[in-house]
């Protein structure tokens, strides 16, 4: 089997899977990397086919150890956490070497990003918890509801019925506070109305959200940083901008009292990358970072959960809400956070929503 014979036989398998793969010949040079290898190790193929592995990593300053055991021995090597140093950074996997048989492929390399696997596990446990709260929130403000009707209705009569006119500040205590109440229902079951979705631009949302937020605050610089290649997206645009004033407008209430307060809403691509357990060739992440102090640790954990909120007046609705949105679009919201730089990440998938509801 001639070497582009032996590439072009593995490439329709590795191509589309998630573990990044390298396959290297007898002298550790490169003759194939997927898709996911180029996302990994931020390279191109095109650039680094016929290369020593070493020119793409190291393993803590040196070659691989997995490669020249692997040569040597003629048997897998599997190494654990092992450290793997880039041009730019460092990177933690698992990786796994393995020597091929009768073609020019001498060995196969597959890494997986320990870091990136137990992003997906925290996002499962968020998509499931979110999930779960929704769907109790979801009844209860239903029981709520329904009697509410019922106060309402009782202190209106009462009001007409009362021959002390001083006593109808009670009553009008009752009618005012079961309004709010009932408001406030109704914003937990907001985000279960039927997406409406059309083809939008996310950068017209994302602009429209800040010229919003700057007549609403001068004293915050709002930045943008957008990739303008960015296909079209089918989403619902007036819940997608019920997410970003939401996101936007946290981060502003997060700079109060910070030196020189700064937003900036960023657009990028990101291949294969994984929402749940669904791995989505292209989607669109879109940032909003902040330059406040950061969100304290204890509220990490639960920030997307209802009724959990960082200030006093906060009703606690926002994220969760902007959280269930984004979930039925298929996508999620992340966050991370450190003093001066806290980043809310919305993922999206291009391509049809369910819409569905609950």
């Amino acid at each position: 089997m001639s070497q582009a014979m032996s590439v072009n036989y593995y490439q329709s398998i590795f191509d589309s899977m998630h573990t990044a793969v390298i396959l290297l010949d007898d002298n550790s040079h490169i003759l194939y990397l997927n898709p996911s290898a180029e996302y990994l190790f931020q390279i191109s193929a095109k650039r680094f086919i016929g290369l020593p592995v070493s020119s793409v990593f190291s393993e803590e300053g040196f070659a691989l150890e997995g490669v020249e055991k692997a040569l040597k021995l003629g048997q897998r090597f599997t190494k654990r956490k092992a450290r793997i140093r880039l041009p730019l950074t460092e990177i933690q996997v698992d990786y796994t070497v393995t020597p091929l048989v009768d073609c020019e492929s001498k060995l196969l390399i597959e890494f997986d990003l320990l870091d990136r696997a137990n992003q997906i596990r925290k996002e499962e446990m968020l998509v499931s918890s979110q999930s779960v709260a929704q769907d109790m929130i979801r009844g209860l403000a239903h029981e709520i509801k329904n009697p509410l009707g019922g106060l309402r209705g009782a202190a209106q009569l009462l009001q007409r019925e009362l021959s002390d006119e001083g006593l109808e500040e009670y009553t009008e205590i009752i009618i005012n506070e079961a309004d709010r109440l009932r408001n406030l229902v109704d914003r937990l079951l907001g985000s279960y109305q039927s997406l409406k979705l059309s083809c939008i631009n996310i950068h017209e949302v994302l602009e429209y959200t800040r010229k919003l937020i700057s007549v609403e605050t001068q004293d915050i610089a709002i930045k943008i940083d957008y990739d303008p290649s960015l296909p079209d997206l089918m989403a619902d645009r007036e819940q997608l901008l019920q997410v970003f004033l939401n996101l936007v407008r946290n981060a502003v209430q997060a700079l109060e009292g910070s030196n020189n307060p700064t937003i900036i809403l960023k657009t990028r691509i990101k291949r294969h990358f994984t929402i749940g357990n669904h791995q989505y060739p292209v989607i669109l992440r879109v940032d909003v970072i902040d330059n406040g102090q950061g969100i304290d640790e204890h509220l990490a954990e639960k920030l997307f959960f209802p009724m959990v909120s960082g200030r006093a007046e906060g009703t606690g609705l926002g994220l969760s809400i902007a959280q269930s949105i984004v979930n039925r679009h298929r996508g999620l919201i992340n966050f991370s956070s450190e003093p001066n730089k806290t980043v809310f990440s919305v993922y999206l998938p291009f391509g049809e929503s369910d819409g569905s509801e609950g």
